[in-house]
């Protein structure tokens, strides 16, 4: 499945359960996590969508660990079974 395919996947999921998902473009910051998700109760999580088995690149892994550090969440993708499991984790806080 290519990433194209599980970002609007991801994006459907998170708006099914009252969400929004825009893509993140902040310029002169590369490695930006592709999306912010917005999900009720004020969760706001980052995700980075990947193809399957492709893992972060040094940026996306310093931008993970900056926002981690931060106390934000943050989530990589590169399957439906990371969606659901994401959709999951999200739902029963």
């Amino acid at each position: 499945m290519r990433e194209s395919q599980l970002e609007r996947k991801a994006r459907l999921a998170v708006e099914r359960i009252g969400g929004k998902m825009p893509k993140w473009v902040s310029p002169g910051n590369r490695g930006v996590p592709d999306r912010i998700a917005i999900l009720p109760n004020g969760l706001t999580v980052y995700v980075e969508l990947k193809a399957p088995g492709k893992q972060l690149e040094p940026l996306q892994r310093k931008w993970l660990k900056d926002l981690l550090e931060l106390g934000h969440r943050h989530y990589k993708i590169d399957s439906e079974a990371d969606i659901e499991r994401f959709i999951q984790e999200v739902t029963t806080e």
